[in-house]
């Protein structure tokens, strides 16, 4: 069967080259290619400045491999397959599954996470998170972010289930579970001995270390963990990605897929990354530091305007999903009416953009619902964009 549309991939390949200001942009601000060279180390740089353009090792590069391999306890470079992220979850999806297979999936969410299994004939249901409740008052503190509760796993999982595909920390919501809540997890799928995937691309990107929970591949045999260079690292457009897993029969069925895909990665690509990799800690926290000073503007922003947004800051990551209110009191003026009267976040959404060049990706992009919208904290001029869509909101209420 042939996948469904993707719609998110869709929306983004209309607007985002066109619009102004990526207000929902999920990658982190890459630096500059000349920049990543010029700070490798001699031997990288010697790499790179006599690189040839040949084809690459199918599993990826060995010393690539091996620097991913070291950022878990568990894994080592022999089982690590080097590959786009998408790829990645496109060849773990055929690897594992076939029709009829049981599988649940984390919702809403990058859309190839489920709609594979669809695809593939398999039984697919959706957990879904509970929302942050609206703050009360303009006195009340922070609210809790979104939440899966382990106990709605528990309840969706069956004997038969065949994978558990879960998303930490989560895009579009920006939950991120509690070690309490992560451990039952991985103990509900492992009572029944499914596979998990991991994806794990936000990864890196919470707010103290000792938020961070411990890598899928690390903590359960039967798991496979998707990372990359796109989101953390904000080297999306090197298309370099990998799975972990720890069972090698399911590792060699993936790199014999993607024979049938790529076959290898880009050489450039697997250098740059090699780089990447080794100026990790610098990037990663440079975009802390960035994902930080934008969550302060958006937090003063959702201040102002809580009648029209319920919105609960991403827990790790760089997203968020605000909720557009129907009945706040300058709604009709700011927004154009309730949601079921002017079309909902959708409609908001594209008013937004078409008056202020400002991009929010619609909750509707998701098969979701039509009430929320992303919002990405990741890029240099999210404060000017905000600041344009604060422009917008009150030149709309009057004031």
């Amino acid at each position: 069967m042939y996948p469904a549309p993707f719609a998110l991939e869709r929306f983004f390949a209309r607007h985002e080259f066109s619009a102004r200001y990526l207000l929902s942009a999920s990658d982190c601000q890459g630096p500059a290619m000349a920049d990543l060279v010029a700070g490798a180390g001699p031997g990288l740089r010697r790499r790179w400045e006599t690189l040839t353009l040949g084809y690459t090792e199918s599993q990826g590069l060995p010393e690539l491999r091996a620097a991913i391999a070291g950022r878990y306890h568990e894994v080592s470079a022999d089982q690590v397959l080097v590959a786009a992220p998408e790829e990645d979850i496109f060849l773990a999806m055929h690897a594992l599954l076939s029709p009829g297979d049981h599988v649940i999936c984390t919702f809403p969410g990058y859309q190839s996470l489920y709609e594979l299994a669809r695809s593939i004939g398999c039984e697919v249901e959706l957990w879904r998170p509970e929302e942050a409740p609206a703050a009360a008052s303009a006195a009340t503190p922070v609210v809790p972010g979104w939440r899966f509760d382990p106990a709605a796993l528990e309840a969706l999982l069956r004997p038969d289930t065949k994978l558990v595909v879960w998303n930490f920390p989560h895009n579009p919501t920006g939950a991120l579970p509690s070690a309490g809540d992560f451990a039952r997890m991985v103990d509900a799928v492992a009572s029944t001995g499914a596979w998990l995937f991991s994806d794990e691309m936000y990864r890196l990107l919470e707010p103290a270390p000792g938020l961070r929970l411990p890598a899928g591949v690390d903590v359960y045999e039967r798991a496979v963990t998707l990372a990359g260079m796109s989101k953390a690292f904000g080297l999306a457009g090197l298309r370099i990605g990998w799975a972990a897993a720890r069972d090698a029969a399911l590792l060699e069925r993936m790199t014999a897929l993607k024979d049938y895909t790529t076959i290898c990665s880009s050489a450039p690509s697997e250098v740059l990354a090699l780089m990447g990799l080794e100026a990790g800690e610098s990037i990663v926290a440079a975009n802390l530091a960035r994902i930080e000073r934008n969550r302060a503007a958006a937090s003063a922003f959702f201040d102002k305007y809580q009648d029209l947004f319920n919105w609960a800051p991403p827990q790790a990551g760089t997203v968020c999903f605000p909720r557009l209110l129907a009945d706040g009191p300058t709604a009709g003026a700011n927004v154009g009416g309730s949601q079921a009267e002017d079309g909902g976040a959708e409609a908001f959404c594209g008013r937004v953009l078409e008056q202020t060049g400002a991009l929010l990706l619609p909750s509707t992009a998701y098969g979701y619902d039509n009430a929320h919208f992303r919002l990405g904290l990741s890029q240099d001029d999210f404060g000017e964009g905000l600041g344009v869509l604060d422009a917008y909101l009150a030149a709309g209420s009057g004031s």
